[in-house]
């Protein structure tokens, strides 16, 4: 199986992967050798740390090996379709961190392999669906929450759109006008005016702003500040995609704050990305 945008899933296959990474965590050795023999590539910058780390980490743990090369290594002129055809006589799968989802889609087009998207400029699903689980072990109604992204349309607000439909949350998106999602879902709901949107959010998610997003005006109206959180719904969290830059779409105060979740969230990063490759082997 490929994974390349949480759309595709089924709500019984998130579930199954979270119940595969609930078995990583309580039965680690029930599967410290599930991929011996396996080997994968990954495409991986330089710059990649947190997602890398985890998936490199995560299939050492289970037996499996790993070889590395940068994605520009996807770049030359030969074709994908012959590259991913090579490939398949030594590696057991394909982990790509790719800016261009296309070259990942044409991979898995043609490949009998499991191509795992481990970030593209238009989605980041392993990551999105980390932080699902980490918020769903957290909160037992998960689904009956109301989870609020602050920013662009950029590839994590459209991984946890897609995250949505498939698990039906309640999902909004505050932004300035004219940056909504195209292809809106009966799960989102666009909004101008942050506090009001604020007020009825227990999950409150960001991501790193594009560079004409940071300016005074964008910043004073949609930054979240502690006062901002004080105002969300009783044990409202704040988890920020990595990496994020204090004062700019959060602030110093929200980040010390106790509604601050995302350093204990990203601890499941590796056991879900383990049951990621686990399940895309197994089905």
């Amino acid at each position: 199986m490929h994974l390349l945008n949480l759309r595709e899933l089924s709500e019984k296959q998130m579930l199954d992967i979270f119940e595969l990474a609930d078995e990583l965590i309580g039965q680690p050795s029930k599967y410290s050798r599930a991929l011996t023999g396996k080997t994968f590539v990954l495409f991986f910058p330089e710059s990649s740390l947190r997602t890398r780390i985890t998936f490199e980490k995560g299939i050492k743990e289970l037996g499996g090996e790993c070889i590395l090369f940068p994605p520009e290594t996807l770049e030359k002129k030969e074709k994908l379709s012959d590259v991913i055809h090579y490939l398949e006589n030594w590696v057991d799968g394909v982990i790509v961190r790719h800016p261009d989802f296309a070259k990942i889609q044409q991979l898995a087009d043609q490949s009998s392999l499991p191509i795992l998207n481990a970030m593209t400029s238009e989605n980041h699903p392993c990551e999105i669906l980390s932080d699902l689980y980490a918020i769903s072990r957290q909160v037992d109604n998960f689904r009956e929450l109301v989870y609020t992204f602050v920013g662009p349309a950029g590839n994590i607000c459209r991984s946890w759109a897609d995250a949505a439909a498939v698990m039906n949350l309640n999902f909004n998106h505050v932004c300035a006008a004219g940056h909504e999602l195209g292809g809106p879902s009966p799960n989102y709901s666009f909004h101008v005016e942050l506090e009001d949107a604020l007020t009825r959010s227990d999950v409150v998610l960001t991501d790193s702003l594009p560079k004409a997003f940071l300016t005074d005006e964008y910043i004073s109206k949609y930054q979240i500040t502690l006062d901002r959180m004080r105002i969300a719904k009783p044990k409202a969290i704040l988890n920020p995609c990595p990496p994020f830059f204090r004062g700019e779409a959060v602030s110093e105060d929200a980040i010390s704050s106790d509604y601050f979740v995302g350093y204990s969230f990203k601890k499941n990063l590796i056991h879900v990305q383990q049951a990621i490759v686990l399940y895309s082997l197994w089905n």
